[in-house]
């Protein structure tokens, strides 16, 4: 039988030929000689045989009396040749030990050469295990692409062994993995990554092919070692992701047709409610039918705001609100938003009022649609709120050395906030009040909503407040592209010396600001006995309606006072207008109408000497566009429902205009076309959703057929429920005079109608 440690040597032995083609270099053991170098004998020994028989012949010589020295020389040579023997024998005895011990020693000496091998192969199978374990794919190819080794991982994904791969290009085994050019071996190496994908009987699978290509300094010698790692699960990840956002962007673009399509449908049925509502309203009602209709007005404009605020929110959810930036007037969006919101503070007996101060600049690049909205909120919330006192809009400058940004502070006279409330008001549908017995209704929406919109266009907003006394809620937006006020605004007002007589101290304070701002001095005082005091020096005197009677006692009682010399001007709320006759004739020279815009206040004032204000102005001669309006204009309404186009037919015949109604884009085209050179119409209002021919396609028609003939260009007015910027300047960049918003308004429509028509 063969011994275990022979079996095991010859296996360690066959181990080391099967190493990795391209393993580390190793150092290269020398095995020992088998034996050292042995001294030779110096002498050559009789055989015992003959020592024996030399022996015994001395012993016959000595027996039958042969001489004596005979026998001892044949005992001498007999002896002699015995030692030479015995020593010959030890030597051969110590050559032998030395002989095993040697063998011995080399045998230990391989034995622990074959152990080394055996190592170095077991760490070179736990290294190829460990590749193998993590799935990378590791090749080895020489210069020309050739495969010089591939571990088991890529010979199984290619179905074939390992042996076979030798000499074969990844080309041939169905791989696009080119042979990196000499040319790039600029610094002895280069890396490269690539992904590649592998067909295999179970799909293609994708790889991250990372290789670096060496070339040997000393041989230049080129190799190509390559290690890629499976990446299908990730592509196949990323491959969802895209197709989930194509669904989503899908998605989202249905999401924002709907929404259009659903605020037009919305929109369209609320504006003949609303309309109706107000053409009712200005019939001859008995007072219970006039509170009823005041009701249904009120209601559809409650759910009108509603809608807004959920198609609004809806838009931003989706993320398809993206703002407009657009040269915007900071001081007529202010001024808009107060004059729109001052029937409802007047309702209440409320003042609102508004400031901008001197140096807040003529034009910013905003967007203002968006902009108008938030502060419509703004303002709208702190009027709903406040009983009491009032609201005041403040626009202000806050500019240093790296930031330039307009401040836009609402501060109201309401029940406050507390401090919990004021860190969640932001959030959907959220109140400041979240009981059932809330006062105030609402969605909770509104400014969630403002919040969204002010961070996309780049600004913040934030709120203080104090229980019962009120909250200041301030809008911040960037000074983008700033045109500067004019110069030398500061001290217009100089030479005015100014007393305000208002119990409204919120209208009053904003007139009395603006005063200031510009250079004047100015002093408010809530009862006639309060302002006696202050008649001094006092060149203008400003006084509200709400308290003179219709013949003009309080300005008489002041002029007793002391106010002789001062030109009077009366504040009166849209409501007094019947009454500037008696004031006029009661001694006021002019008039402002509350609340007051800032630019019309410098005017007024800075026109304003002496006697020239009463003295009665020349009447103007009547142009022909006055007389084309006073005389009714043409119009034609393109609308394909029937209540849209009763209430606009309604509001402009009551204005004492003409009109025609048509129901689709087509049949406005053919209504001015045909008319010819003999008639025309003085302005077209042209919805934009309408069956066989939309409103865009129509002006665009329209245009054409006048530039054919050389015509001057219809006033076309589009009537739409969309009132996003982007609609309006689609609508103008394709020819159209102006727009109008759904719902109608009929004092809006009558305005805008008659504004078209050129002086």
């Amino acid at each position: 039988m063969v011994a275990d440690s022979d079996i095991r040597q010859d296996s360690k032995a066959a181990g080391a030929d099967r190493l990795i083609p391209d393993a580390p270099k190793r150092q290269v053991l020398v095995a020992p000689p088998l034996a050292p170098e042995l001294p030779t004998a110096s002498h050559e020994g009789l055989p015992f045989p003959m020592i024996v028989a030399i022996a015994v012949m001395a012993g016959l010589a000595h027996l039958t009396g042969a001489p004596l020295i005979i026998t001892a020389g044949l005992a001498a040579i007999a002896f002699a040749g015995l030692a030479t023997h015995l020593r010959s024998r030890r030597d051969e005895r110590r050559t032998a030990a030395l002989l095993d011990e040697t063998a011995a020693r080399s045998r230990a000496e391989i034995e622990t050469l074959a152990d080394r091998m055996w190592e170095m192969q077991e760490s070179e199978e736990r290294f190829r295990g460990l590749i193998d374990a993590l799935g990378d794919l590791v090749v080895h190819r020489d210069r020309d692409g050739h495969i010089v080794y591939a571990n088991s991982v890529f010979a199984s994904l290619v179905e074939l062994d390992a042996r076979d791969l030798a000499g074969k290009t990844l080309a041939e085994l169905g791989i696009d993995v080119g042979v990196v050019p000499d040319a790039a071996f600029s610094d002895h190496e280069c890396l490269s990554s690539t992904d590649v994908v592998i067909r295999t009987p179970n799909g293609p699978r994708w790889f991250s092919w990372i290789e670096l290509s060496v070339r040997d300094k000393d041989t230049g010698a080129v190799s190509h070692r390559a290690i890629a790692r499976d990446i299908t699960a990730r592509k196949r990840a990323e491959s969802s992701l895209i197709t989930a956002r194509e669904r989503a962007e899908y998605a989202s673009q249905a999401k924002s047709r709907f929404l259009a399509t659903v605020s037009h449908e919305i929109r369209t049925p609320m504006n003949g409610i609303m309309g109706m509502a107000k053409l009712l309203a200005d019939t001859d009602l008995s007072p219970e039918q006039r509170t009823y209709v005041g009701a249904v007005s009120t209601s559809a404009s409650a759910l009108l705001a509603l809608i807004e605020d959920l198609l609004d929110y809806s838009k931003i959810e989706a993320g398809r609100f993206e703002p407009e930036p657009q040269p915007t007037s900071l001081r007529e969006i202010a001024d808009n938003i107060i004059e729109l919101l001052a029937a409802k503070a007047f309702a209440k007996n409320i003042g609102l009022g508004c400031h901008v101060e001197p140096d807040v600049p003529q034009m910013i690049t905003a967007d203002p649609g968006r902009v108008r909205q938030v502060l419509l909120n703004l303002i709208g919330n702190a009027v709903k709120f406040t009983d009491t006192g009032g609201v005041l809009l403040t626009v202000a400058r806050a500019r240093t050395e790296t930031t330039d940004r307009i401040c836009f502070t609402v501060a109201d006279t309401g029940p406050g906030l507390r401090e919990e409330d004021m860190e969640r008001i932001f959030e959907e549908f959220e109140q400041s009040d979240g009981t059932s017995t809330r006062v105030h209704g609402g969605a909770g929406l509104g400014l969630a909503i403002s919040k969204r919109l002010v961070t996309a266009m780049g600004g913040t907003i934030s709120v203080s407040s104090r229980l019962g006394e009120g909250s200041e809620f301030v809008l911040e937006l960037p000074a983008v592209a700033a045109t500067e006020p004019p110069p030398h605004r500061h001290n217009i007002l100089a030479d005015r010396r100014a007393v305000i007589v208002s119990k409204n101290t919120t209208e009053a304070d904003a007139i009395a600001r603006a005063i200031r701002a510009h250079g004047g001095i100015v002093e408010i005082a809530a009862t006639p006995s309060q302002a006696a005091a202050l008649a001094a020096g006092c060149n203008v005197l400003l006084i509200d309606a709400a308290l003179e009677n219709s013949d003009g006692r309080l300005l008489k009682r002041l002029r007793d006072s002391g106010f002789v010399d001062c030109e009077a001007i009366t504040l009166i709320a849209p409501t007094d207008r019947g009454m500037l006759g008696e004031f006029r004739a009661s001694g006021y020279a002019t008039f402002l109408a509350r609340p007051v815009r800032g630019e019309t206040l410098l005017r007024v004032l800075l026109t304003s000497h002496g006697s020239a204000l009463a003295q009665p102005r020349p009447a103007p001669r009547e142009t022909s566009s006055a007389r084309k309006r006073n005389q009714g204009l043409s119009v034609l309404i393109a609308e394909d429902n029937d209540i849209n186009a009763m209430l606009a037919r309604a509001t402009l015949l009551k204005a004492g205009h003409r009109v025609k109604i048509v129901g689709n884009g087509k049949a406005a085209v053919d209504a001015v076309t045909d008319a010819g050179l003999k008639f025309r119409f003085d302005v077209v209002l042209m919805d934009l959703h309408m069956p066989v021919m939309d409103g865009l396609d129509a002006i665009a028609a329209i245009r054409r057929h006048e530039e054919s003939l050389a015509m001057p260009p219809i006033p076309i007015m589009v009537l739409s429920a969309d009132s996003q910027e982007k609609t309006r300047h689609a609508v103008l960049a394709h020819g159209a005079s102006g727009f109008v918003t759904k719902p109608l308004d009929p004092a809006a429509l009558v305005q805008a109608v008659e504004g078209q028509v050129a002086a």
